[in-house]
């Protein structure tokens, strides 16, 4: 019984985190797979994008944006690597000529 509580707790946490909007410094740790300590430091660097509450207190993040930034950083397929090679030296062989 222990393990179905255990699996049910952890589909609650990740329906209701699937459903917000306004992430807590928590939410954000799972949803990104960071640390909250590593968080933290993105946010003190203002690495990534976040809000503080009226108070200064809290720390949070809009999940869109959230997911917007770890999404930034593209690296390019190695076949889309060749076919940028590949026009890079059609077109210089081109201009040469």
């Amino acid at each position: 019984m222990t393990d179905i509580t255990t699996e049910f707790q952890e589909l609650k946490k990740l329906t209701l985190l699937g459903a917000k909007t306004a992430l807590t410094m928590d939410e954000a740790a799972e949803l990104t797979g960071l640390s909250k300590s590593h968080l933290y430091k993105l946010v003190s660097r203002r690495s990534v994008p976040f809000y503080k509450s009226k108070g200064g207190k809290l720390t949070y993040f809009h999940k869109d944006e959230l997911t917007s930034w770890m999404l930034s950083t593209r690296v390019k397929t190695s076949d889309e690597l060749d076919a940028e090679a590949t026009n890079y030296v059609v077109m210089e062989k081109g201009s040469k000529q």
